[in-house]
């Protein structure tokens, strides 16, 4: 397995770079789409052979920049039973704006008005090359890497409003914490990746993709019949059961808690939440 990451050093520049173990070895200037998990850009992150640092010692970037974000939800079956649902005949797409991005280790934000802020930890995959339609049997080719997101989600927004505004509610500036490095998929069993949240030492969520109710292949047949997926795109697969807004009593995220979540080989991607003065 390799990890890329998208990093800034003290000079402001954006760069890609290998990471190994805490290491990060320079691969060039980043950029404007990021790391866009292609065979050449692979090749790139692997042959790297540039300045090494500590990854403590630069901030680490989320580490694409997509055009899409599309998320599946209730795609775990205790999510769906916690969230009082249905289980679904067909996976449940909606959307985040790219906008809601910001890397490991930057604030997560809420706004003012936002009275129920919680966490949703997933598996994210990033697609590698143009796809529309893709059969059950092809459609992993589409995928070049994966990494975590925090599905970060406003509940209030999303399930009080009229018409209830899930893009809104889980689109507000920084409710999309992504990284902190893609995976390459060298020997990864997509259907098996261990998926968790924590703050602090009380665990939240604790699961595996084996879990999933449709699987990324799944997801990627159904989301690519009407919409082209285009490199770089990133879709967020669901999250496992253990979210604030099925806990009784609710637990949302505080001012000043710094939320982890972890997905295997990726890394863990932290985030201090602060509430809008």
């Amino acid at each position: 397995m390799t990890n890329a990451v998208r990093y800034r050093t003290g000079s402001g520049e954006a760069r890609l770079g290998r990471l190994d173990g805490d290491v990060i070895t320079d691969a060039g200037p980043a950029p404007e789409a990021g790391f866009v998990p292609t065979a050449e850009n692979w090749a790139l992150i692997r042959d790297a052979a540039g300045a090494t640092c500590a990854a403590a010692d630069v901030q680490l970037l989320h580490p694409v920049v997509p055009r899409k974000i599309i998320a599946i939800g209730l795609n775990y079956r205790d999510h769906a039973e916690e969230s009082q649902l249905d289980i679904p005949e067909v996976p449940v797409v909606f959307a985040k704006f790219p906008s809601a991005l910001i890397g490991h280790g930057e604030t997560i934000v809420v706004p003012r008005e936002e009275t129920r802020p919680d966490w949703e930890a997933e598996l994210a995959v990033v697609i590698a090359k143009r796809t529309y339609r893709a059969t059950r049997d092809n459609a992993l080719d589409a995928v070049g890497g994966y990494t975590a997101i925090n599905d970060v989600s406003g509940r209030r927004a999303q399930l009080e409003t009229p018409l209830r505004q899930f893009v809104y509610g889980k689109s507000f500036d920084t409710f999309a914490p992504l990284g902190p490095s893609i995976a390459s998929l060298d020997g990864v069993d997509l259907g098996d990746i261990r998926v968790s949240s924590r703050i602090g030492d009380e665990v939240l969520q604790d699961s595996n993709t084996r879990n999933l109710i449709f699987s990324v292949a799944d997801i990627i047949e159904y989301v690519s019949r009407g919409t082209t997926l285009e490199p770089g795109d990133v879709i967020a697969t669901g999250t496992p059961g253990g979210v604030g807004d099925g806990r009784d009593p609710k637990r949302y995220l505080q001012d000043g808690e710094v939320i982890e979540v972890e997905v295997s080989g990726v890394g863990t991607l932290a985030n201090p939440v602060r509430r809008e003065a």
